[in-house]
């Protein structure tokens, strides 16, 4: 898999990261939506030191998305009770026709 340097601004500080080809733009939207959270989570807080910033911004991005891991699973775990119900309901409706047919 080749990769692409991308140059990216956080916090006023320019570093190169390598992504793969083609995934650019998601890197410098990803940055982008970062730098800004980090810039508004400043804002809130009051915190000025970097390293204190940075791990509650992380903080707050892992628990964004456990929950929508948990929200993710939650919803198949609905869904597949759905199929189920539906499953069964066609299954009882298939059964009720063919004894009516007997």
């Amino acid at each position: 898999m080749t990769t692409q340097a991308v140059e990216i601004r956080i916090l006023g500080k320019t570093m190169r990261v390598n992504c793969p080809a083609g995934q650019e733009e998601a890197l410098i939207e990803a940055a982008n939506d970062f730098d800004q959270r980090l810039h508004e989570l400043s804002g809130r807080t009051k915190v000025t030191n970097t390293e204190q910033l940075l791990t509650i911004a992380a903080l707050n991005v892992c628990y964004e998305l456990l929950a929508e891991r948990k929200q993710g699973v939650d919803e198949k775990n609905e869904m597949e009770q759905r199929i189920t119900l539906l499953q069964t309901t066609i299954e009882e409706a298939l059964l009720k026709h063919s004894a009516s047919k007997a």
